[in-house]
């Protein structure tokens, strides 16, 4: 996955295989990824993403959004996102396409508590943080 070519469905960015995570600060982004790293995480495998970043990309999704994204979680996160952007977060996009690169991922998320997480798959999308941020799905 690359900030030029972001993978969507309806519209909406939506990183199958990987695990999109929201930090307060960039030095708990950059911890979290140096101890990605040393889970044998490569650089290439990690997509980081300013606060400013953030809210430009999901402004111009939602210029583009189709109806059909409504029926799905996806459009509640990204302006969950955008939410969490506005405040001054920044994200980290983890390849995590196994389900064990899903465990380290996730095993390292939990022990961290950042803003928000979660984990992309084809039909779900998994919140890995205790308190999933903004609306629940009904």
């Amino acid at each position: 996955m690359n900030k030029k070519d972001l993978p969507t469905t309806f519209g909406i960015f939506k990183p199958v295989g990987h695990t999109l995570i929201a930090f307060h600060t960039t030095a708990e982004l950059t911890s979290a990824q140096a101890d990605l790293a040393r889970l044998g995480f490569e650089q290439d495998s990690m997509v980081l993403y300013s606060d400013t970043e953030m809210l430009a990309q999901v402004d111009k999704e939602l210029e583009h959004v189709s109806p059909m994204a409504n029926f799905g979680y996806e459009l509640d996160l990204i302006h969950i996102h955008r939410e969490l952007a506005q405040d001054g977060c920044c994200f980290l996009v983890v390849k995590a396409d196994t389900d064990a690169l899903e465990k380290l991922v996730s095993d390292m998320v939990r022990s961290i508590k950042p803003a928000s997480a979660q984990q992309y798959g084809h039909f779900m999308i998994e919140d890995l943080t205790e308190k999933p941020p903004g609306r629940v799905q009904a």
